[in-house]
């Protein structure tokens, strides 16, 4: 949706749990893509955080900043003394009970926090694009992480299109992610078929079974064309978990023990490295109280130099650079049987971390498997609601960063076969299609 004078554009926005990309349509051209820089290398796409920290004033008073992005990623790791990194917001959008945060004294509403997000990409895509950016179709999807039922749902649909319209859209639609994707999809096909998307987003997993093709383009969409859609939360950032779990926090001393009073027990609480495995919870760790345990646990512990490991990375706060070297192996198991997982920090002095621990791709798999035998089951119950069999699929398409995992994509290479699998864009097919799909909207 969107138009300037005589010249009509579309606005299509994907807002991820993990990351975000906006698309602009001009009938007549190709989808563009805003493009977002960090660390002076460009991406069509952003993450979907926040930063706060404080200064102080010349009068000695302190006042708090905020960004957003790939800026604010960059704030954080350039701090000595970090702020409040925030992430992963859209995850929470269907809970009634997480209204919001404390922030340096002062609450804030969930919607602000998601407000604060969506103003700056809002006003990126107006700097790139030269257009303003008020109306837009947004995706949303199958079913929000953590959502039970319909009005669950719709509860964080309300919540997303509030920080929408308090972010200086006059207008939003909203449309599935998957069928956005078709949507992309869509615009190659020369027939009429029977498509499946797989849409694999960082907190999410969403499946829609509909018709596309040129007709369905020419007449615009029906309520019938779409045959059913199923989901589940979880993807990226569950797999990420697992390795944290299984491989990393071993290293640092999960499994170790410590001797007190002539009993052997946990050398660390477990709940310190529940923490790891999300990343921006790392700098939670740095206080008096968590120091101390450490400390004695380094004393007591059998292995005590996995303990000071585990104290250099959260006395450093290196959880990005942690996860960064996490979905490093991740990426390298889907094109190789093995990798070796290294994580190096050399600017710990004594307490120097270096971590080179090898991994096989079968390893990987066992350690995820109930999720991937939720995402089979949520794929099965989408063809079977829908009374569709596996032979009348004529395409599958995959979007989205887990969309690469072998152990994906063997769910659906040994139910359709390697010929009818599909991919492309992975990362921004969601927000291109959303643009084409605000075209058609328009009529």
């Amino acid at each position: 949706m969107g138009s300037t004078g005589q010249r009509q554009v579309f606005f299509g926005i994907d807002f991820g749990t993990t990351n975000s990309a906006v698309a602009m349509f001009e009938p007549g051209k190709e989808v563009q893509l805003a493009r977002f820089s960090f660390r002076g290398e460009e991406s069509p796409s952003c993450r979907s955080v926040l930063y706060f920290e404080q200064s102080k004033t010349a009068n000695g008073q302190r006042r708090v900043h905020g960004c957003s992005g790939p800026g604010a990623i960059e704030r954080y790791l350039d701090a000595e003394e970090k702020g409040r990194l925030i992430q992963s917001l859209k995850s929470h959008l269907s809970s009634h009970s997480l209204t919001g945060t404390e922030v340096f004294g002062r609450r804030h509403r969930l919607e602000e926090l998601v407000t604060r997000i969506v103003s700056d990409l809002r006003k990126r895509a107006e700097e790139q694009f030269m257009q303003p950016v008020r109306r837009a179709t947004v995706g949303r999807p199958v079913r929000f992480v953590g959502a039970e039922s319909d009005e669950e749902d719709d509860f964080a649909v309300s919540r997303l299109r509030e920080a929408f319209m308090a972010a200086g859209f006059e207008e939003v639609e909203f449309e599935l992610e998957p069928v956005a994707a078709a949507c992309a999809c869509e615009a190659a096909l020369d027939r009429e078929e029977l498509i499946l998307i797989g849409d694999f987003g960082g907190g999410t997993s969403d499946f829609s079974l509909l018709r596309a093709g040129p007709q369905v383009r020419r007449r615009g969409r029906r309520p019938q064309d779409l045959l059913g859609n199923s989901g589940v939360g979880l993807a990226g950032d569950a797999f990420d978990a697992r390795i944290v779990r299984k491989l990393v926090s071993p290293a640092l001393g999960s499994n170790s023990e410590a001797r007190s009073l002539n009993k052997i027990l946990p050398a660390v609480p477990a709940w310190i490295y529940a923490h790891l495995e999300r990343w921006h919870y790392l700098s939670f760790l740095r206080t008096n109280n968590v120091r101390e345990i450490l400390r004695s646990a380094r004393i007591r512990a059998l292995e005590p130099d996995k303990i000071e490991a585990l104290i250099a990375v959260i006395e450093g706060d290196l959880g990005y650079q942690l996860h960064q070297a996490v979905q490093k192996v991740k990426f390298e198991l889907s094109h190789r049987e093995c990798a070796d997982f290294r994580f190096r920090d050399a600017a710990s002095g004594a307490a120097a971390i270096d971590l080179c621990i090898p991994l096989t791709r079968a390893q990987f798999e066992s350690w995820i498997a109930e999720d991937l035998a939720a995402i089979e089951h949520s794929v099965d119950a989408l063809l079977k609601s829908a009374g569709v069999g596996l032979r009348e699929v004529d395409r599958v398409f995959l979007t989205g960063g887990s969309s690469f995992v072998p152990a994906v994509r063997r769910i659906f290479t040994s139910r359709f076969g390697q010929d009818r699998i599909r991919g492309g864009n992975e990362f921004t097919s969601v927000a291109q299609g959303l643009a084409l799909r605000a075209a058609v909207s328009s009529g």
